[in-house]
């Protein structure tokens, strides 16, 4: 049940403030490592936060539109965030940036926050099910996206391995846009009971039920508010801790895409958590909407804004993957496939996506 406070204080109502004032105190200093882990727990109240007034914005539109919110919300936060640290860093490390978070964001939305959402439905009720055209339609939007922007840069031979010439960046920015913009269209106006839960027994889709008032527009419009603050809060202390995460990994002498790993699991907190307690609510639908929804942004929107941008940012920018990249997104890809298919799931997809995932954060880390 969402309640909405009134003119009371609570404590999701400050943690938006606290998250901005800690980053307006820390924003470009070097954090020693009792400072970081305040921080730390700061971002993490922001981050749940976030997911409450998330929910009582998605409350009051409704599904599937308030899926839309924190995914679209917390992208174009993201793109700044890649953006601001492209522009800050310098070599190697800048031009894999936006690969290394976009990759890492499909990784673990696919596979992640859609296998932690299964294991949670199926240890609620033996099998989960769900809309498998509006899911299907959204894991193929994926695929498309991610081969078109991370997988063909690998084989073009106009520029180095690796790199787009501006005229192939140009149209994987353009077909980007449109792919984005043609399944918004899809999820919110003409196939909208595609991304509604669907009843158990008759597949059928539902809209959510009532189980609390819903907000009014003025507790809307201020949970909206609270949320973006939230968001930025989060991306920008992630940003700040990015420095100590750094040091950490070169210290464990870790490779430095494991940076762009941290981060991108920082800051799809929100969502992660928004999709689980969709799932223990029976709403696996809402889950993968979130999941998928959050794939699709980060590749739509941070392409065209990273294509734009390279137009004044200096030195090489890599969007192709690495062949045991290709390799884990292809194995995600075919996971993902069979567990849509049928519209429904057991205990073994739930395990085959977490292994899957948990091969991705190893070999990020061992490579």
């Amino acid at each position: 049940m969402i309640a909405v406070a009134g003119r009371r204080i609570t404590w999701t109502g400050v943690m938006p403030w606290l998250g901005l004032l800690a980053l307006l105190a820390t924003w470009g200093r070097a954090l020693s490592y009792p400072v970081a882990g305040l921080v730390g727990l700061l971002m993490a109240g922001a981050v749940l936060a976030a997911v409450h007034h998330a929910e009582v914005v998605a409350h009051r539109v409704g599904e599937p539109f308030g899926s839309l919110v924190l995914a679209v919300a917390v992208t174009v936060i993201e793109v700044a965030l890649i953006v601001s640290m492209m522009v800050s860093g310098s070599g190697g490390k800048a031009a894999t940036l936006a690969r290394d978070t976009v990759f890492a964001a499909v990784m673990i939305t696919t596979t992640g926050i859609v296998g932690i959402s299964l294991l949670v439905g199926v240890l609620r009720r033996h099998t989960v099910v769900f809309n498998a055209e509006g899911a299907g339609g959204a894991l193929a939007t994926v695929v498309t996206l991610a081969t078109l922007s991370l997988v063909l840069p690998t084989f073009t031979t106009s520029r180095a391995r690796n790199e787009f010439s501006p005229p192939q960046l140009a149209f994987a920015a353009v077909a980007s846009v449109v792919l984005y913009g043609l399944f918004v269209l899809t999820q919110t106006v003409r196939h909208r009971d595609y991304f509604l839960p669907v009843a158990r027994g008759s597949g059928e889709a539902v809209e959510e039920k009532e189980h609390a008032a819903r907000p009014s527009g003025r507790a809307t419009l201020t949970s909206l508010g609270l949320l973006l603050m939230a968001l930025v809060g989060v991306v920008g202390l992630a940003k700040v801790e990015s420095p100590t995460i750094e040091s950490v990994v070169a210290s464990a002498n870790l490779p430095q895409a494991v940076v762009g790993v941290v981060i991108a699991l920082l800051v799809l907190l929100p969502e992660t958590i928004a999709a689980v307690r969709a799932a223990a609510r029976d709403r696996l639908q809402i889950s993968l909407n979130l999941a998928l929804g959050s794939a699709l942004a980060s590749i739509g929107l941070t392409i065209p804004v990273i294509a734009v941008a390279s137009i004044w940012l200096s030195g090489p920018l890599r969007l192709g993957l690495e062949p045991v990249h290709m390799v884990l997104l292809a194995v995600a890809v075919v996971v993902s496939v069979l567990t849509v298919v049928p519209g429904r799931a057991t205990l073994l997809q739930a395990g085959l996506h977490l292994v899957v995932f948990a091969g991705f954060l190893f070999l990020a880390v061992s490579p």
